[in-house]
This record gives structure tokens, C-alpha cells and sequence, in this order.
């Protein structure tokens, strides 16, 4: 084997590794649209609510609110996960 094949370049990683990063960052990025959207969503309901007090307008969007935030929180933690184990 000649010494310039022995080495393979610090780029080169298995298929399956190249194709599931972006797949694994598209999940962050789905959470943290899906999050954005349910918040705002639940601020335009609840102004809403507010016009019409007897509504279950404020109820829904107390519960779009929480959606949003436990989207952000997921998406925080699973890029964390992602970002630590990238760089072992």
C-alpha cells in the first residue's frame, strides 16, 4: 500500500453520517418554526380572548403558547445534543 493511500482525508465520513446530520438539523429547525408560529398564534388568540372575555378563545391560547415553548425547549435541547455530540 503506498503511503499516500494509507491516510484518508479528515473529510471523509461514512454515507450514512452525511445524510442523517441534515435530517437531525432539519428537526431543529421544523421545532423552532413550528414554536414561533404557535406563539404568535396564541398572542393573536388571547388578544382576541380578551375582546370576548366568555370565549374559549383564552384557553386555546394558553394551550398554543405552551406548544410553542415546549417547541422552542426541544428544539434547544436536541441542538445542544447535537452540537456536543458533533465535536467528539
Amino acid at each position: 500500500m503506498s503511503p499516500e493511500h494509507s491516510h484518508s482525508p479528515p473529510s471523509s465520513r461514512p454515507p450514512s453520517t452525511q445524510r442523517a446530520e441534515p435530517q437531525k438539523s432539519r428537526s431543529v429547525m421544523i421545532a423552532r418554526i413550528v414554536g414561533i408560529f404557535c406563539v404568535a398564534g396564541g398572542f393573536v388568540l388571547g388578544i382576541q380572548g380578551l375582546d370576548q372575555p366568555n370565549s374559549p378563545l383564552l384557553s386555546m391560547a394558553l394551550g398554543l403558547i405552551v406548544i410553542g415553548m415546549v417547541a422552542q425547549v426541544f428544539a434547544l435541547v436536541r441542538s445542544w445534543y447535537l452540537h456536543s455530540h458533533r465535536n467528539i
